[in-house]
């Protein structure tokens, strides 16, 4: 069984929607299972266990969340100087508002836990653009929920973007079962 592990912070809540529904996509593959942590709680051990990672963040001026990147610099860092994580598949999600479509920096927040998972040596596993409602939810990177509309009123993330994550884990635990027990990266 492929165990990919969600990880996540939220502050309003909506992040935390998008990591169940990501879950809910992961737990639909046959052979795949997730486990869902706050970034908090997370240690090396829940991602060496894993055989994908799926790291979900709010958008704060247009990075990740601190508690994000608090994981990658304690945690991910000595995973790096192992290469305990060579091969294995990775996504990412964000909720966030401000101004543009996608919400204000949610590429940016994307690619930044995404380079981080390159640095890992993880494959990223992009969002097909014919995804159903990937125009309400999704960018090539992965998917966000827009948490406000235009005008900054707060509406919580659609179930359309909830949807697309749905989307999205399914298709990274379906990576990661394809690769299950494979070597695909020889350090």
């Amino acid at each position: 069984m492929a165990q990919i592990l969600i990880l996540y912070a939220s502050d309003y809540g909506n992040t935390e929607k998008m990591a169940k529904a990501t879950a809910e996509g992961v737990n639909s593959v046959a052979g795949a299972k997730a486990v869902v942590k706050r970034t908090e709680e997370a240690t090396a051990e829940d991602m060496t266990a894993s055989d994908g990672v799926i790291v979900g963040t709010p958008v704060h001026m247009g990075c990740m969340d601190w508690r994000v990147k608090k994981f990658i610099d304690t945690v991910c860092s000595g995973l790096w100087m192992q290469n305990k994580m060579n091969g294995r598949v990775a996504g990412v999600f964000t909720s966030g508002s401000g101004f543009g479509g996608a919400g204000g920096g949610t590429e940016i927040a994307m690619l930044s836990v995404l380079s981080n998972f390159a640095e890992l040596g993880m494959l990223i596993v992009p969002l097909p653009k014919n995804t159903e409602n990937y125009k309400k939810g999704g960018l090539q990177w992965g998917t966000y929920g827009r948490s406000a509309d235009e005008d900054m009123n707060h509406v919580g993330v659609s179930e359309e973007a909830l949807g697309v994550a749905r989307k999205h884990g399914a298709n990274i635990a379906r990576a990661a079962a394809l690769l299950k027990g494979k070597t695909v990266f020889i350090p």
